[in-house]
């Protein structure tokens, strides 16, 4: 038998949770699958092939023919066997009977072959409605359906998982996962569609339930049905993983334009910065009073600090080889803060250190790379505190052979939505010029080149708390050669 299928979903009115009656199957989701539960009653027309239908006819004809003259036959032979000498009357009565037993048996075996049809019929409607649900739940893509004011008349399995929506919750109701922003839009898409456009692999958004915007590519159909009414069909796919994957190319490009630019850059700062430093050390040899001489010394360990920088910079897209010695961990924080001290002058703030539990400890370490890790972190807390903030540094040994530096601050936090995305490079939640999302990736290359874990998270109180925790350095165990690659 071959069958010609429209799946088409019931209007509103006609919406149900289960199969139509008609069908001969039982209430329910024929499939087994999620999605029916939620589904609308669909419309499954089935067309015989005609070829078909004259076979059936035949078929009933000849039967219906085949047992008249059976009947009529049997009769005959009864009559001649045992009612040969009969009246008239009772002759009379046997032609009655016998048509009446004629039609009988043929209406009882009209109902048996229309009984055996309709039951051949609801089975196949059974599977092909199997079948199509089966195909609906199976799509990679959510499905759903929706008529031109945005009100569901089906949704799928998929659809639940990617929104975390149940079909219960969107049924018969408007369209909860399209964003406000983008009802307009929308709207443009359906008109395009009215006109007979196809809407395939379109970029833009959704919302799931807890409100999460969700990159989506969506392919957009007419879908008529047979009332008439216009339908559409959305089918949506999960791309976030494309767009972040396209994004970290996006940085990586980014970050291979920065290595190029930063040859340009070194050249042209190194040799001002040289000269500057070499202005400095002729003053200091010059100058012999204790306070300039101090502030002199200052003076010339920041300029070394620029200069490392800019040459860490030229040599970024290079990666040479840290060259380690032991550094004791509270005098380098000392130095960085003495380093800030004039910016965090400028806000008013005040910087707690609690270095006791440092104890004199040493990690094996690039001196240059550990001031660039503290300063990002200093940094960092420096520009979230307010006016007259604190920031309060502290270093304790939580076993013998780990040294821990936690750094607090008063600051605003980090909103909890961003806090798994801070070492991602190029993430900044500073403002436009103030940051350049660069900053906390390298912090954590830089502590995992030393064979630490950096932390962030929120204080209960306010502020957020950075957590640095190295290796200690024990004599003879790390420095063979002083360089470690």
């Amino acid at each position: 038998m071959y069958l010609r299928l429209k799946a088409l979903p019931g209007t509103l009115r006609e919406r149900q949770s289960g199969w139509s009656s008609t069908a001969g199957c039982q209430t329910g989701d024929g499939s087994g699958q999620g999605g029916a539960r939620h589904g609308v009653r669909d419309l499954i027309v089935m067309e015989r092939n005609p070829d078909e239908n004259r076979w059936i006819w035949a078929t009933l004809m000849l039967s219906s023919v085949s047992l008249v003259a059976i009947v009529f036959a049997a009769w005959e032979l009864v009559e001649n066997r045992f009612f040969r000498d009969v009246d008239y009357m009772t002759l009379h009565y046997l032609y009655i009977t016998r048509g009446i037993a004629s039609s009988l048996l043929l209406a009882a075996w009209a109902a048996w072959f229309v009984l055996r049809q309709h039951r051949r019929h609801a089975e196949e409607l059974r599977r092909s409605r199997e079948h199509y649900r089966h195909l609906l739940e199976a799509s990679p893509g959510a499905v759903v359906l929706y008529d031109e004011n945005f009100m569901v008349v089906e949704w799928s399995a998929s659809a639940e998982h990617l929104y975390g929506l149940r079909g219960s919750e969107v049924l018969g109701r408007p369209l909860l996962t399209l964003p406000q922003s983008l009802e307009s839009e929308t709207r443009q898409l359906i008109a395009r569609v009215q006109k007979g456009e196809r809407i395939l692999g379109l970029e833009t958004r959704r919302c799931s339930r807890s409100g999460e915007s969700l990159e989506v590519e969506l392919s957009l159909l007419s879908f008529s049905e047979g009332s008439g009414e216009g339908l559409f069909l959305e089918v949506t796919t999960d791309i976030r993983q494309r767009v972040r994957l396209r994004q970290t190319l996006l940085e990586v490009e980014k970050l291979t334009s920065m290595g190029r630019m930063a040859a340009g850059t070194a050249h042209h700062l190194n040799t001002p910065l040289a000269t500057l430093r070499l202005r400095v050390q002729m003053m200091a040899d010059r100058e012999h009073h204790p306070a300039c001489t101090a502030d002199l010394a200052r003076l010339e360990d920041g300029l070394r600090f620029c200069q490392q920088f800019v040459q860490r910079l030229l040599e970024f897209s290079r990666r040479p080889a840290a060259e380690k010695h032991p550094q004791e961990i509270a005098q380098t924080i000392q130095s960085v803060v003495s380093f800030l001290g004039p910016t965090i002058h400028s806000k008013g703030a005040a910087v707690s250190l609690d270095l006791d539990g440092a104890n004199g400890a040493r990690i094996f370490a690039d001196r240059n790379l550990l001031e660039a890790l503290l300063t990002i972190i200093l940094s960092n807390a420096v520009d979230a505190i307010p006016e007259n903030g604190l920031i309060e540094v502290r270093c304790r040994k939580p076993i013998p052979d780990r040294i821990e530096l936690q750094v607090k601050d008063n600051g605003c936090g980090i909103a909890p939505a961003d806090l798994h995305r801070v070492f991602e490079p190029f993430f900044t939640t500073k403002g436009t010029g103030k940051g350049t999302g660069l900053g906390l990736p390298i912090a954590r290359n830089i502590v995992s080149e030393h064979g630490g874990t950096i932390e962030i998270q929120n204080a209960p109180e306010g502020g957020a708390i950075v957590t640095l925790e190295l290796p200690v350095w024990k004599p003879g165990a790390a420095e063979k050669s002083g360089v470690l690659r």
